[in-house]
């Protein structure tokens, strides 16, 4: 059965279905929507000689999150050293503040994601957030005993999700922790990839762009 498209149906039907989209949108994207509200951390700076996250005052939560995760990121195996563990676990759950800050995050993601896509924020799609993570934590440095690497699911589709992982030295990611600062609004959310009720991990490939034939012709002629 073939159902008519959206030019098919009568003007005002159009404007039945199309109008309170947009007015949901600009209700969740607006700043005074009860529903979303602006994410700033006044304790955090980044330290660009050292390439580290500084805090003037950690708080207990985030003491306890690092304790957990550097504890969980040494269960992976048993050659595992505690420095590279307690250095990624804790830029992993502080370095996203930084970001909420630099990104003039708004809570919950799907706002920002809405204020991107509509030019108001340079960043803080989940791609930016996984990108970010990687070029801090894992650009330029070398993890003798850990595997830190990108991973995607849902590539190419509207429910794209993209996230840092790791796990133990030539390990995959089935063997892999997320590491999702994007899904909690800067608040680290990190489990097994595998035990992830929301999506279906795969190891990260750029997607290459399709250049048309005629562009590469018309290239090669200048």
């Amino acid at each position: 059965m073939n159902l008519p498209s959206l030019n098919d149906l009568p003007v005002l039907t159009k404007a039945m279905l199309v109008v309170p989209t947009l007015i949901i949108t600009l209700f969740l994207s607006s700043c005074s929507s009860p529903f979303s509200h602006d994410i700033r951390f006044d304790n955090v700076d980044y330290d660009v000689n050292n390439r580290r996250t500084v805090v003037s005052a950690i708080d207990s939560l985030d003491a306890f999150k690092i304790k957990e995760l550097r504890s969980a990121i040494m269960e992976l195996g048993s050659e595992i050293d505690i420095n590279e563990a307690n250095f990624v676990a804790r830029e992993a759950v502080l370095f996203p503040m930084v970001l909420a800050n630099q990104y003039r995050l708004v809570s919950p993601p799907n706002t920002q994601n809405v204020l991107v896509n509509t030019g108001k924020r340079e960043r803080g799609l989940c791609h930016h957030w996984a990108k970010d993570m990687t070029d801090h934590i894992v650009k330029g440095r070398v993890f003798r005993t850990l595997t830190l690497q990108r991973a995607v699911a849902n590539q190419g589709n509207n429910f794209e999700h993209n996230v840092l992982t790791v796990a133990a030295k030539g390990k995959g990611i089935e063997d892999a922790y997320i590491l999702d600062a994007w899904r909690h609004s800067a608040k680290l959310y990190w489990l097994k990839t595998t035990e992830d009720p929301d999506y279906d991990w795969v190891k990260y490939y750029p997607r290459v762009r399709k250049v048309s034939p005629i562009a590469t012709i018309s290239k090669q002629i200048q």
